[in-house]
């Protein structure tokens, strides 16, 4: 059986997740909300996972890649991208999942960007779908899938507000759509 993994992002009314590899907002709550959610793990000696495309791990500043407390996998065409010692380059997502198969790995996550989203999202392997709701509208050139077809809400948090923008925390339960297991 491949590994379970949760998917985290934050997008906002159109969908939207990012402008020229960036953010289009900043949120202190909301990079403080992923970085809990994708570091916190049972014991110290377990790490989590996360995986991510290169233009993703691009768009994180140098100072702050690889994402401390995590084991970081780089989904690239090109097998020999280079990475840190201790995270990894898969060329497929299938592989990625498996390269973690082995490692004392709490759990793992897809943090972007649209085109590894676009296939987690139809991946039986998924799970959970941690949504920060930007409850604005900003120009942006990438976007989130369509994702409220296979995913059910379970829980959103109060609106909060940081630098005049309001935003929440969703969490959506995955529902793989049976006739996908036939095939």
């Amino acid at each position: 059986m491949r590994e379970k993994f949760d998917i985290i992002v934050a997008c906002d009314l159109n969908r939207g997740i990012g402008k020229n590899g960036t953010l289009p907002w900043r949120l202190s709550k909301d990079l403080k909300y992923f970085r809990d959610l994708t570091s916190a793990t049972p014991v110290p000696e377990v790490l989590n996972a996360v995986i991510m495309g290169r233009k993703t791990w691009e768009s994180i500043p140098p100072a702050h890649r690889p994402l401390k407390g995590r084991i970081n996998i780089v989904l690239s065409h090109h097998a020999d991208y280079p990475m840190p010692e201790g995270h990894f380059v898969a060329t497929s997502f299938d592989q990625a999942l498996e390269m973690l198969i082995p490692a004392p790995v709490d759990r793992v996550f897809v943090i972007g960007g649209a085109e590894i989203y676009s296939q987690a999202m139809q991946h039986p392997g998924c799970g959970l779908l941690y949504l920060t709701e930007v409850r604005a509208a900003f120009d942006c050139d990438t976007f989130l899938p369509e994702y409220k077809q296979t995913f059910q809400l379970l829980s959103c948090s109060e609106v909060e507000t940081e630098s005049n923008v309001d935003f929440c925390f969703k969490v959506y339960q995955y529902n793989f759509p049976e006739y996908l297991l036939a095939e």
